[in-house]
């Protein structure tokens, strides 16, 4: 990739539309696409690595990645205010998220989990209405509740029921962890490039990963040729490429509405376990899958008030 030329302007920020254009829907549906496979990934590490150690794995590599990515394109240090809030937001929602979803997901089934970290674009949008500026009318949160109803359609579908388990609770709190970063980080990139901003809070996010280091080496000797496979293709796939598509998304859009394509994420997950896993879905399940998108597009044809909302 060609350097950047040195300038001592900083890159500017992806335009803000604020309206969901085809650009901004590819780069949400190769991110929805890419967390969806990652289940089958985490499932394939927790069976070699413990939960701290799978995600410490995957991030040093997601982190690798675009560390080197940074050096070639000569990515700036951002000012170290802005520093200082990306290493807070990246506390939240890259290290805590990840931790207590791999820690919950030993004890809650996948399907169940899919349910808990539904809420995420419930809570999202909360967060956005009261603190970033965003409005969502009363088809918008119409349409939210048909997704819910959608994913909890997918779960039956799959025969699993909801235990508040200390398990669902750890993911509860990773949905919470994660729309904090997610609202919270839209400031930050109207002043920032986006792609600069995902490098540097997925290698910050990293940093506090560092706990789990003791018996990783050990652990990197004993595991078979699939699991490291399977945790190098989340590293550098759903982790490095999708966060850089999503925070390009984010940067543009609105986070009530970006984050309500994460009710499509089971449809997507569902599909990719039939055809890698044999996995043949029920009936009910498809229909939640189409429930789950029917609120999707409420949201964003219906959902928003026609005149825009200033922060």
């Amino acid at each position: 990739m060609r350097p950047a030329a040195p300038s001592p302007a900083p890159a500017p920020a992806a335009p803000q539309t604020g309206r969901l254009d085809a650009l901004s829907l590819g780069a949400i549906l190769v991110t929805i696409v890419f967390w969806a496979s990652a289940f089958a990934g985490i499932r394939a590490g927790l069976e070699a690595f413990t939960p701290g150690h799978l995600t410490l794995y995957r991030f040093g590599v997601a982190a690798l990645a675009l560390g080197l990515y940074a050096l070639v394109a000569r990515i700036p240090l951002p000012p170290r205010d802005v520093l200082a809030r990306i290493a807070l937001l990246s506390f939240s929602g890259i290290t805590l998220y990840h931790v207590c979803l791999n820690y919950g997901e030993l004890s809650v089934p996948a399907g169940t989990a899919s349910l808990i970290i539904a809420a995420g674009p419930v809570i999202t949008a909360l967060l956005a209405t009261r603190f970033g500026g965003e409005r969502l009318n009363a088809l918008g949160w119409l349409g939210t509740l048909v997704s819910l109803g959608g994913v909890t359609l997918i779960v039956l579908g799959s025969g699993e029921g909801l235990s508040f388990t200390r398990g669902a609770l750890l993911i509860l709190a990773a949905a919470l962890f994660t729309s904090l970063y997610f609202v919270f980080q839209k400031p930050l990139l109207k002043t920032m490039n986006p792609l600069h901003f995902t490098v540097w809070s997925l290698i910050l996010g990293t940093v506090p990963m560092l706990v789990f280091l003791p018996g990783f080496v050990g652990q990197l000797r004993a595991a078979p040729l699939e699991a490291h496979l399977a945790v190098i293709y989340i590293g550098l796939f759903p982790a490095a490429l999708a966060y850089l598509t999503w925070t390009f998304a984010l940067s543009r859009v609105g986070a009530s509405t970006t984050t309500s394509f994460l009710y499509v994420s089971p449809v997507f997950a569902i599909l990719i376990a039939w055809v890698w896993l044999g996995e043949v879905p029920r009936l009910v399940t498809l229909l939640g899958g189409a429930v789950a998108i029917a609120g999707v597009v409420l949201v964003n044809t219906l959902g928003r008030p026609k005149a825009p909302v200033k922060a």
